[in-house]
């Protein structure tokens, strides 16, 4: 059994593909449940959901499909979290005071 044949550059890229996909799982999760989003900022998002359509359309060019898995998965969870970004971030804090 050879270990090249085991191991392709597929498998690193669907292993790089899920750990770095799966990075952003927490971040859903948190802004989900504290319905808090203030610590988020909303140009890196726009940024890098506009990097992430790059990368789709590269892999789709180029018939890379780990690339265009995590990409799209990732895409997704950084829609997710722009969403919420954009639903909680704007609410008042405990400690503003409304005073009349």
């Amino acid at each position: 059994m050879d270990i090249k044949n085991l191991i392709t550059s597929d498998t690193f890229g669907f292993i790089a593909a899920a750990l770095t996909t799966i990075a952003f799982l927490p971040q859903v999760i948190k802004t989900w449940r504290t319905k808090k989003a203030e610590d988020v900022s909303i140009v890196m998002l726009l940024m890098f959901i506009t990097g992430l359509l790059f990368w789709i359309v590269y892999a789709i060019q180029a018939h890379a499909l780990p690339v265009l898995i995590a990409n799209v998965i990732t895409f997704i969870l950084n829609v997710i979290i722009l969403t919420l970004k954009l639903i909680y971030g704007k609410q008042p804090s405990s400690s503003t005071r409304i005073t009349q």
